[in-house]
């Protein structure tokens, strides 16, 4: 062989291990951080200061977390399947300028799990008993998902205890019917909920709603092989959230909370009971405090169904009808805290300055 060639082949070879090694290493980071985004993000909460504890609130226990106090009380409300740490990613920043305090909502985390206040009106009067209780004065909310639903009840119900709003694409129209049987929260989580209460056969929710999920026949060919992994790791680990190596931590974080959701706050979505004496657009009118509404992506599919809280109609339609309000679209998915925490928490800190 010739030197030159030879020269050249190791070149090459030497080429090829370093390629390798650092395929190897990016796929270890990314199983990594797929595997452990949550306890990392949950260190800098704890570093940060934040201490959990619990309260009775009209009977009913409400877990939460509090920050230090380092400014205005900001109340913030998770959204359906989420538990207060959802907000993990924001929460170091927010507690820079805000005295924190973020709840379990009922069904969810280590709050009560008690059916009768599963609806807005029930848990808005019992998160408004908690800011009396608790905060001791008005507050800034802000409230994802579900979470702001029950910001809009507050404000509207409660504007003495609230100095304004952040809406954190909230299903505002779309959990109503008819509208409602058309949406990705309906066929997917309300249908799983109401059908696991109904059976007998499957006593961990966690592997029902893998077997059922919507979402999962986006997957097509790689479900039934995602399915198994979910048996498997659940079978082992009963104890654990159900974590999928291979997932991103957008995607992990819809089934960390499973394990400690109650599918009967979800049968409140199919049945409608959860709006019930809750009219989203007479709320939406009367309130006159400051506030911001952020629509996220949103898309509907081959058959129809809304893939998002809202689409840009209903939050238009929403925006008319507050009398001080900020539409903001962020290039986000659903659980944007999550997925853009540093463009949310700026907005938070903005809001901060514009009610002075």
């Amino acid at each position: 062989m010739r030197p030159g060639l030879k020269r050249a082949l190791g070149i090459a070879f030497k080429a090829l291990i370093v390629l390798v090694l650092l395929l190897v290493v990016a796929f270890g980071t990314y199983v990594f951080n797929n595997l452990t985004y949550h306890d990392r993000a949950m260190a800098g909460v704890k570093r940060a200061g934040f201490v959990e504890k619990d309260v009775t609130v009209g009977g009913s226990r409400i877990h939460y977390a509090e920050g230090p106090d380092n400014g205005p009380a900001l109340l913030l409300i998770h959204g359906q399947l989420m538990d207060w740490t959802g907000y993990a990613r924001v929460l170091p920043d927010l507690a820079e300028e805000y005295h924190v305090f973020v709840v379990d909502c009922y069904g969810h985390g280590k709050s009560e799990k008690d059916p009768q206040k599963y609806s807005a009106k029930a848990m808005g009067r019992d998160l408004v008993q908690f800011i009396r209780q608790v905060i001791g004065e008005p507050v800034v909310v802000s409230g994802h998902s579900s979470g702001g639903l029950l910001a809009v009840w507050l404000t509207a119900h409660s504007p003495e205890w609230v100095r304004g709003a952040v809406f954190e694409d909230p299903p505002l129209f779309t959990t109503l019917f008819p509208r409602a049987e058309k949406t990705f929260n309906y066929v997917d989580l309300s249908t799983i909920c109401h059908r696991f209460v109904q059976q007998r056969e499957e006593s961990d929710f966690t592997l029902y709603y893998v077997r059922n999920s919507y979402l999962l026949k986006f997957f097509q060919d790689a479900r039934p092989g995602m399915i198994r992994y979910a048996e498997n790791y659940r079978k082992k680990h009963r104890d654990r959230p159900l974590r999928y190596w291979f997932m991103p931590p957008v995607m992990n974080e819809g089934f960390r909370t499973l394990p400690e959701y109650d599918p009967r706050f979800g049968v409140t979505f199919y049945d409608g009971s959860w709006n019930e004496g809750f009219d989203h657009a007479a709320a939406l009118k009367k309130i006159e405090k400051p506030t911001v509404l952020i629509l996220a992506n949103w898309s509907y599919d081959e058959n129809g169904i809304l893939l998002a809280a809202m689409d840009e109609k209903d939050a238009r339609r929403a925006h008319t009808l507050l009398k001080n309000n900020r539409l903001i679209k962020v290039d986000s998915g659903h659980n944007f805290h999550f997925e853009k925490p540093r463009e949310f928490v700026r907005i938070l800190l903005d809001f901060k300055k514009r009610i002075g």
